[in-house]
């Protein structure tokens, strides 16, 4: 094969950036969109590709899974229901692109891994932003050794809630509702992106919470010992943000925009203590795009995909130890 042929699971908001990205990449093709809800899969097609008109409608999920003309599924379901529908679409042998959080459980992760690794399936997290070139360009500074060895990052992801976003605390934490499995997993995901050669130690978090169990808002510190740690907050009061920081033994460097859309341009910055000061614009880059390609690669060539189901577990295992730390006001030791 050439064009991985794709069918999507569920009409949500993220297909406004998914759904474009899946028909302009150079190795797919968009074959079928699934929804439960009435109509709903219809209008989100028209809405956001509306020149293709060879996709195929479906109103239940699980009949697309089982169609023959789809070899991959994007599952931008809500949070609560990934896991459950990613075991499903790989036991009827379709490879998975999953919004994350993967999962809600490290439990739920080591079926899915099991069961991609029986079937020769692949499936990835669908953390979109590490798809875009600026983080690559991270990580050439540091290895340079301009800032020199890597002692706290720092992560902030956050936004001011709007009506339209309210559902997003409809759910408890438990059921995969509030800021921690919105824009938490990215906070925390970012902040241990590889900049430490080791596993982390502790985490240490607290957090505010509506009555119905979701949170809004989040800081907490993940312990790598020999004094580096990473920092995170995110929250749905404040103003927007998408950055992180490194501060390393002889330096520091930022990427302003973790989000950076298609046409907002990256921006890095760095300094050292010997007094240097560096600014960087790089060239824009849609990462819904390189997502899709990469990950089609990925079932078409056999590369190694960008995302591995042990970086989701360890990502899911730190989320996890946040939230008992937040609810037992505790250093969790991991």
């Amino acid at each position: 094969m050439t064009t991985l042929r794709w069918g999507i699971l569920g009409a949500a908001r993220i297909n406004q950036q998914l759904m474009p990205a899946i028909v302009a990449a150079n190795n797919s093709q968009l074959v079928a969109i699934a929804s439960r809800r009435p109509n709903a899969a219809a209008e989100t097609l028209a809405q956001y590709a509306p020149d293709q008109s060879d996709v195929q409608i479906y109103d239940d999920p699980s009949a697309l899974l089982a169609a023959d003309d789809i070899d991959a599924v994007y599952i931008p379901m809500s949070n609560g229901e990934h896991a459950a529908w990613v075991l499903q679409a790989l036991e009827q042998g379709k490879h998975v692109l999953c919004e994350k959080p993967l999962a809600l459980t490290v439990t739920d992760i080591d079926a899915i891994t099991a069961l991609a690794k029986k079937n020769n399936l692949v499936v990835m997290e669908g953390f979109m932003y590490r798809h875009h070139p600026q983080h690559q360009r991270v990580k050439e500074v540091l290895d340079s050794g301009l800032i020199g060895d890597v002692r706290v990052v720092r992560s902030s992801f956050a936004f001011t809630m709007q009506t339209a976003r309210m559902y997003r605390l409809a759910l408890p934490l438990s059921e995969g509702g509030g800021a921690m499995w919105d824009i938490g997993c990215y906070a925390i995901h970012a902040a241990r992106f590889p900049f430490f050669d080791r596993s982390a130690l502790a985490v240490t978090a607290m957090a505010t919470h509506l009555e119905n169990g979701a949170d809004t808002n989040s800081a907490g510190i993940i312990d790598y010992g020999d004094g580096c740690y990473a920092q995170f907050e995110f929250s749905f009061g404040h103003a927007r943000r998408a950055e992180y920081e490194i501060i390393g033994t002889k330096g520091g460097l930022k990427c302003h925009n973790v989000w950076a859309k298609y046409d907002e341009t990256p921006i890095l910055s760095w300094w050292t203590e010997s007094g240097e000061q560096h600014e960087e614009s790089l060239p824009l880059s849609n990462h819904f795009v390189l997502e899709v390609e990469q990950f089609g690669r990925c079932v078409l060539n056999g590369d190694t995909p960008l995302l591995s189901l042990a970086d989701a577990r360890i990502n899911c295992q730190l989320i996890n130890a946040t939230l008992d730390s937040v609810e037992t006001s505790q250093r969790i030791t991991l």
